[in-house]
């Protein structure tokens, strides 16, 4: 058996969720785990997946999450979606994802249809760099930094610096996309690849040491994301580092420069 052989794609773990009156229920294999975990674009993933699966597709588009990680979840877990407030153009969804019987993480989802508006401003430029053909191996050049669910993708590094190499400057661009392309609606995928790159504080430890995402809120400037070849451009940027806390910004780009994603999240860092 090779590793693609061993791999369960993104398209099959989300169809393998199953309802339970108003609870949608889910088993992650060991090779979607961050250590003995579920990282949070997985997280972020599985509740999106239980909206869509409990309260269909016929919602406004994804317009902003706030995501709380509030202790360690799978490799079962059963996630509850609950309408708080639904009207003509906006839909609030809350969805906490339950690990045993302790809440591991909550979240926000804001659903929103578009509207005329005079105001239309970006300042968003994707950074200057080649494309991903161009660029050796994210993961690979990881190495034991790399977490298990990283097999599912794809990266190339385009500008920066590595983890673990007591950079002054904790910043990664990388080409990003998944192995699996049958992901429906992209958007579920979307959030799952948004966090696949490690906290870049993560560039200037020097040596490997444990980090905890404790909150990620991202939001999304695209009613129907696409790009192409499945690549997307993605850049992490820790801007303030202490007492044990990194604050990170983070932007996503389709291949075509386009803006899809910006954010940010508090990481805990144990070094």
């Amino acid at each position: 058996m090779n590793d693609a052989d061993a791999r369960t794609p993104l398209s099959q773990l989300l169809a393998s969720m199953t309802l339970d009156n108003d609870v949608s229920h889910v088993h992650v294999p060991d090779d979607w785990l961050q250590g003995r975990a579920i990282y949070g674009g997985l997280t972020a993933a599985l509740c999106l997946q239980s909206i869509y699966d409990q309260h269909g597709r016929d919602l406004p588009p994804l317009r902003s999450v706030l995501l709380s990680f509030i202790g360690p979840a799978g490799p079962d877990v059963a996630l509850r979606p609950v309408v708080v407030r639904q009207g003509k153009s906006t839909a609030f969804i809350t969805v906490d994802m339950l690990s045993g019987d302790k809440i591991a993480a909550r979240g926000t989802f804001c659903f929103g249809k578009a509207r005329d508006s005079k105001i239309a401003h970006a300042d968003l430029q994707a950074p200057q760099v080649a494309g991903p053909d161009e660029y050796e191996s994210f993961f690979q050049r990881a190495g034991q930094t790399a977490p298990n669910f990283t097999q599912h993708f794809e990266g190339r590094f385009a500008r920066g610096s590595m983890p673990v190499t007591q950079s002054d400057e904790p910043e990664y661009v990388v080409w990003l996309r998944h192995r699996d392309s049958d992901i429906d609606p992209v958007v579920v995928g979307l959030a799952a690849l948004a966090d696949a790159l490690p906290p870049a504080a993560m560039a200037s430890f020097s040596e490997v040491a444990p980090i905890s995402t404790m909150t990620w809120m991202f939001d999304v400037l695209d009613d129907d994301p696409r790009t192409e070849d499945g690549w997307w451009l993605s850049q992490s940027v820790a801007e303030h580092s202490g007492d044990g806390y990194s604050s990170q910004a983070m932007r996503v780009w389709n291949r075509a420069g386009q803006p899809i994603v910006v954010g940010r999240q508090n990481v805990a860092i144990f070094h």
